[in-house]
C-alpha cells in the first residue's frame, strides 16, 4: 500500500510528454574577419547617431583639458622632456579611435607604464634613481624602442588569440580593480591639491610623506580642490546635463587669475611647448634586446589588463561589449605609432576614461575632438591652458575616481554571495598594495581558486518524475516528485575530474543510503559530466564495485560520444556495456523490463512511468558511431 501511494503521481503524467527530433550538422561555418570587426571604431562612426554628437563634442573638449596637462606630468615620469608627453598622445588617440572595441576608453600616456618605462630604460642605461639622463637624446631612443617592442608583443598577442585571457577576469574583479585604481588616482593627486612635494614608491609611502608635512600645506590650493571636488558633484547632481567638468576648470582658472592666487602659492600648468616631432623609425643601434623584451613584456601585460578591465568595466554601464582580443591589436598598434613618433609605450587611462563618461561620451569620435583640441592647444591655445590651476586637475581627478567607486555593486555582491564581496576587496587591496599587475595576477589567481571550490563541491541531486512535468527533476526542486522503486536516477552537476572525483563517489553512495527503500538500479545522468580524467574514470570504477557488492546494477544515461570514447581508452566502457543509454526515458524503460525479466511479472507500478518516444530511424539500440544531436 504504502508503494502503491509512493508511485501514485505518476498516473496523472503518463502520455503527457510530446517528443520531437532536431536535426543538426556537427559543421559550422567560419565567418572570418570582416571589416568591421577589425576596424570597430571605424563602424561605430559609420553608424553613429547624431544625437551623441553633444556628448562626445564636451567629452572630448574637457578629456583634451585634462589630458594636456597630464600627459606631460607622465613624460616626466617616465624620465622624458614633458612635451615628449604630447608627442606621444597623438598618434595613440587616432589610432584607438580606428581600431579600439570600447566606445569610452581613452588611450595614452598612463601613470603606471610611464612609471615601468622609466625604470627600465634607467636601468637599461645605468642611471642611479633620481638622476636625470646625461644623454637626453638617446633615453628618448631606448624609450621609443620599449614602445615599438611592447606594440610587437601586443600585436602577437592578437595573432595567437590571447584575449580569452582577460575572461578570466570576474565580476568581483573588475568591481575590485576599479576601486584599487581609484584610490590610487586618488593617492597621485595628493601632491598637486596640497601644494606639498609628496613622495613615495608605494601608495602608503606617499601618504605618511603627505603627513610628516601637513604644516606646509598650502591652503589656498587646498581650498580650490576641495572647492572643485563639491562643485562637480553639485552639478552632477542638480544639472547633470551641463558640462559641469569644463564650467569648473574655465571658473577655477578665472578665479586663480582674479584673485591672485598665483602669487599666494597656487601652481598654474604653465607654458606649453609648440614642437612635435615627426614620424621615424627608433635607432637600435646598441640595444640590448636581453633587457628591453622584459621590460616590454612586463609592460605590455600590465598595459593589456588595465586596458581590458577598464573597458569592461564602462561598457558594462551602458551594457555594452568590448572584443578583448581586438584590445590586443589596438594596444599594439597604439604603441608602435608611439614609438614611431619617438614617443614611449601607451596603455588606458581610467581618469580620462572617467570624465569623459561623465560628460556623456558614446563613440571614440571623443578622442578625435580631443586629439584636435590637444593639436589646437599645442599650436595656439597654449597661454589658456597655461592659466589652468593644477590644484583644479587634480579635483577633477579625485572626482572622477570617486566615482569609479561604485557603493551599490559591492551591495549588490554582499546579497549575493560573500565571497564575491571578499574576491572584489581583495582585489583592490592587491592593487593598492602591489600594484596593477601583481594585484591582477593574485585576483585572478584568487577567482580560479573559487572556481575550483566551486567545482571541488557542486550540487547533486536525485531525479525523479513530477506529475504534468516533461522530463525528470531534483527531487528538492518540487512538493510531488516520484521516485520508481528500486531505481535511483542521480545527477552530479559539474565535469568529474582528480579535484571533485572522490567527492562525487560519497555523495552517489550517499544517495542509495538514502533512498526510500531497496536499490535494485543506480542510474547515473552524465549530461554534465564532460572530460573525464583517469582520476573520475577510477571513481566510476569503484562506484560500480561497491554497488555491485551490494547487488545494485549501475547504469549510464545522456552519455556524450567523446566522453563515451574516453571511458573505452581506460576500458571502463566493457565492464558498462549493454547499460549506456541515451536518454533517461530509456534507462528508466530498461530498469522496468528488467524487473519484469526478473521478477517474471510486471510490477503493479510500471503503468504510472512514462514511457519513452521511439528511437529514430526505428533503431532498436543507439549506436555511438552517430553524430551527436
Amino acid at each position: 500500500m504504502a508503494q502503491d501511494k509512493h508511485i501514485a503521481p505518476l498516473a496523472g503524467r503518463a502520455g503527457t510528454a510530446s517528443y520531437r527530433w532536431v536535426v543538426r550538422s556537427s559543421r559550422t561555418g567560419n565567418r572570418g574577419f570582416t571589416w568591421a570587426s577589425v576596424l570597430p571604431g571605424v563602424n561605430a562612426l559609420v553608424h553613429y547617431d547624431r544625437s551623441w554628437l553633444r556628448g562626445d563634442l564636451l567629452a572630448g573638449i574637457t578629456v583634451a583639458a585634462y589630458l594636456v596637462p597630464q600627459v606631460m606630468a607622465y613624460a616626466e615620469v617616465a624620465g622624458l622632456p614633458a612635451v615628449a608627453g604630447l608627442s606621444t598622445v597623438v598618434a595613440p588617440l587616432l589610432v584607438y579611435a580606428i581600431f579600439g572595441s570600447s566606445r569610452q576608453l581613452s588611450l595614452g600616456p598612463e601613470a603606471t607604464t610611464s612609471l615601468m618605462t622609466g625604470v627600465a630604460v634607467a636601468s637599461m642605461l645605468g642611471i642611479p634613481a633620481g638622476q636625470t639622463a646625461p644623454d637626453p637624446a638617446r633615453y628618448a631612443q631606448v624609450a621609443a624602442v620599449v614602445a615599438v617592442s611592447t606594440g610587437l608583443i601586443c600585436v602577437l598577442g592578437y595573432l595567437a588569440r590571447l584575449g580569452f585571457l582577460a575572461d578570466l577576469l570576474s565580476r568581483p574583479v573588475l568591481v575590485g580593480y576599479m576601486i584599487g585604481v581609484a584610490v590610487l588616482m586618488i593617492v597621485s593627486q595628493l601632491g598637486k591639491v596640497t601644494g606639498v612635494d609628496v613622495s613615495g614608491e608605494q601608495p602608503w609611502d606617499e601618504i605618511v610623506s603627505l603627513a610628516l608635512q601637513l604644516a606646509q600645506v598650502n591652503t589656498p590650493t587646498l581650498v580650490l580642490a576641495v572647492a572643485v571636488v563639491a562643485a562637480l558633484f553639485v552639478f552632477r547632481r542638480w544639472f547633470p546635463g551641463w558640462p559641469g567638468p569644463l564650467i569648473v576648470m574655465v571658473g577655477a582658472a578665472a578665479i586663480v587669475h582674479l584673485a591672485g592666487l598665483d602669487a599666494l602659492g597656487v601652481e598654474l600648468v604653465g607654458r606649453v611647448s609648440a614642437a612635435l616631432p615627426g614620424v621615424r623609425i627608433p635607432s637600435l643601434t646598441g640595444v640590448d634586446w636581453m633587457q628591453v623584451l622584459p621590460a616590454a613584456v612586463g609592460i605590455a601585460i600590465v598595459g593589456y589588463s588595465d586596458t581590458v578591465l577598464t573597458g569592461r568595466a564602462f561598457a558594462s554601464k551602458r551594457q555594452e561589449e568590448t572584443d578583448a582580443n581586438q584590445e590586443w591589436l589596438a594596444l599594439g598598434l597604439a604603441n608602435l605609432a608611439a614609438g614611431l613618433t619617438h614617443g614611449f609605450p601607451v596603455s588606458s587611462s581610467a581618469s580620462r576614461t572617467a570624465l569623459g563618461e561623465s560628460m556623456g561620451s558614446r563613440t571614440q569620435l571623443h578622442s578625435l575632438v580631443a586629439l584636435a583640441v590637444v593639436l589646437a592647444a599645442t599650436f595656439f591655445l597654449g597661454p589658456v591652458l597655461a592659466g589652468f590651476p593644477r590644484a583644479a586637475l587634480g579635483g577633477v581627478v579625485i572626482y572622477a575616481a570617486l566615482r569609479l567607486i561604485d557603493l551599490p555593486d559591492l551591495r549588490r555582491l554582499r546579497r549575493f554571495r560573500m565571497s564575491e564581496l571578499i574576491l572584489a576587496l581583495a582585489t583592490a587591496a592587491c592593487v593598492v598594495g602591489f600594484g596593477v599587475l601583481i594585484g591582477i595576477g593574485v585576483a585572478v589567481v584568487c577567482s580560479m581558486l573559487d572556481v575550483l571550490r566551486r567545482i571541488a563541491k557542486p550540487h547533486a541531486g536525485v531525479l525523479g518524475f513530477v506529475p504534468g512535468l516533461a522530463g525528470m527533476h531534483d527531487v528538492h526542486d518540487y512538493p510531488h516528485v516520484a521516485q520508481v522503486p528500486g531505481l535511483v536516477v542521480f545527477r552530479y552537476d559539474s565535469p568529474i575530474f582528480f579535484a571533485n572525483a572522490d567527492d562525487f563517489r560519497h555523495r552517489a553512495v550517499s544517495a542509495v543510503d538514502s533512498a526510500p527503500g531497496p536499490v535494485k538500479w543506480f542510474v547515473l545522468n552524465c549530461e554534465a559530466n564532460t572530460s573525464l580524467d583517469l582520476t573520475a574514470i577510477d571513481a566510476l570504477a569503484d562506484l560500480r564495485r561497491e554497488l555491485s557488492s551490494r547487488g545494485i546494477v549501475l547504469a549510464l544515461a545522456r552519455l556524450k560520444r567523446s566522453t563515451r570514447a574516453d571511458l573505452d581508452r581506460a576500458g571502463f566502457g566493457r565492464e558498462v556495456a549493454g547499460r549506456i543509454y541515451p536518454t533517461l526515458p530509456t534507462a528508466v524503460d530498461a530498469y522496468v523490463d528488467w524487473v519484469e525479466e526478473t521478477t517474471g511479472e510486471r510490477p503493479p507500478w510500471a503503468d504510472a512511468v512514462p514511457q519513452p518516444p521511439p528511437l529514430p530511424g526505428g533503431l532498436d539500440e543507439w549506436r555511438y558511431d552517430q553524430p551527436d544531436d
